[in-house]
């Protein structure tokens, strides 16, 4: 226990002592709130010109998580440069020879970056939420509404479950170039044209990304999926979980 606990220092050490990493929270949380505050003004100006089906089928929450698809993308910044720093300076050798047990080092860094954009990630998903249904005025709702502080807290875990995934997916690339080429136009841009093109909806409704983020969304009819917001939580932590577990692989047969 003790060990481990020498190892969690150690991870924390190196996550406060780069100051990239630190800068990517920051930019996830005003890009989150900034842009969700944006969309829900124009969507309070422009109500009463959406038509009668965009109206009954408004979603004052998932609306106000509208930032989230350009704050994710720092999150999984944060879960590749926590990863990376140590393999671009060649860090990583020293890591693995004080921790050799390789499950240990992977599990300390996954709980130490885990913790702390969960913490972010909350903070950041009840701001976003109060300042926009403030911003949606009449149109907004309130978080004792039924499904409202479900998706709020999903808000949160969707934020530590991205970076997670990019964690895991960084150790089996071993390279930030490599980290960020496949997965920033991936959940920028790739993720979202096989979602709304009909030939590859039925496949895309089932990434990470997209089964994430519809426990961020209360109105049912606001997303046509098969699943409800917790299935889609799970088809996520089921995608975290592959990619963790490849990450451990690669970490454990390879040289550093």
């Amino acid at each position: 226990m003790a060990h481990v606990s020498r190892v969690l220092k150690s991870e924390w050490t190196k996550v406060r002592s780069v100051r990239s990493t630190l800068w990517t929270l920051v930019a996830s949380v005003v890009v989150t709130v900034g842009l969700g505050a944006m969309i829900c003004t124009l969507t309070q100006s422009e109500f009463s010109r959406m038509s009668t089906r965009s109206q009954l089928t408004f979603d004052p929450t998932y609306t106000a998580f509208a930032g989230m698809s350009l704050g994710q993308l720092a999150m999984i910044a944060f879960g590749v440069l926590v990863v990376s720093a140590e393999y671009g300076t060649g860090m990583i050798r020293s890591s693995l020879t004080a921790v050799p047990q390789r499950g240990t080092f992977l599990l300390c860094k996954v709980l130490v970056a885990g913790l702390l954009v969960l913490v972010v990630g909350m903070v950041t998903s009840f701001a976003t939420f109060f300042l926009g249904q403030a911003l949606l005025g009449d149109h907004g709702t309130n978080i004792g509404e039924p499904g409202v502080l479900r998706a709020v807290l999903g808000g949160g875990l969707y934020m530590t479950l991205i970076m997670l995934f990019s964690l895991g997916f960084t150790f089996v690339m071993r390279s930030p170039l490599l980290a960020f080429a496949i997965l920033m136009p991936w959940f920028f841009l790739v993720a979202n044209i096989l979602g709304s093109v009909s030939a590859t909806k039925k496949f895309a409704q089932y990434l990470p990304d997209q089964a994430g983020g519809t426990v961020m969304s209360v109105v049912p009819d606001s997303l046509d999926r098969p699943y409800g917001p917790w299935g889609g939580l799970l088809i996520m932590v089921a995608w975290t979980a592959v990619a963790l577990l490849a990450g451990y692989v690669v970490l454990k047969k390879r040289d550093a």
